[in-house]
């Protein structure tokens, strides 16, 4: 993505005929924007819901809603939610694969494969690193994605916050 970026036309056809659905249950402009530049330039048909746009807002559950998707049968279902662990709920559900774009203050995981690529790109490696993670860890889901992330890539991980 990085390379595509720099290009005069930013469009490669790795996704060419793939249907993703960004499915926001909570609100986010960069999440959301990143994920359908992303789409955009890996040539998918990308479709984006709400909830201020769908059934959900009159009763429908959320399950009921990812299965009207699934019938539809796209590819990937993008799924940014409040609540911990609902994209791993969707993903042992539906046949489509499911991208956690955050849930709640549980995790965060496509921003922690960006802070380890910048890491990589800056320091040429995350092995062996001994690297701090500083603030409300209680309720940051990115902490705790960088935190799983940067262990499970072997380096030493240091926490710090307010005791509250």
């Amino acid at each position: 993505m990085k390379e595509i970026s720099t290009r005069e036309i930013k469009k490669v056809p790795v996704l060419r005929g793939k249907t993703v659905v960004n499915l926001f249950f909570e609100a986010s402009t960069r999440t959301r924007v990143s994920f359908e530049i992303a789409e955009k330039r890996l040539s998918a048909d990308a479709v984006n819901v709400s909830t201020s746009g769908s059934s959900v807002s009159k009763g429908e559950t959320l399950l009921d809603t990812a299965k009207n998707l699934q019938a539809m049968n796209p590819d990937i279902i993008v799924l940014r939610h409040s609540c911990p662990g609902t994209p791993a709920m969707l993903a042992a559900r539906l046949p489509a694969a499911v991208i956690n774009a955050g849930d709640g203050a549980h995790e965060h995981p496509t921003q922690a494969l960006l802070d380890v690529f910048t890491i990589r790109e800056r320091l040429g490696r995350v092995e062996g690193l001994t690297v701090g993670i500083f603030g409300d860890l209680a309720h940051s889901r990115v902490a705790r994605s960088d935190l799983l992330a940067l262990c499970a890539l072997g380096a030493r991980v240091l926490v710090g916050g307010p005791p509250e």
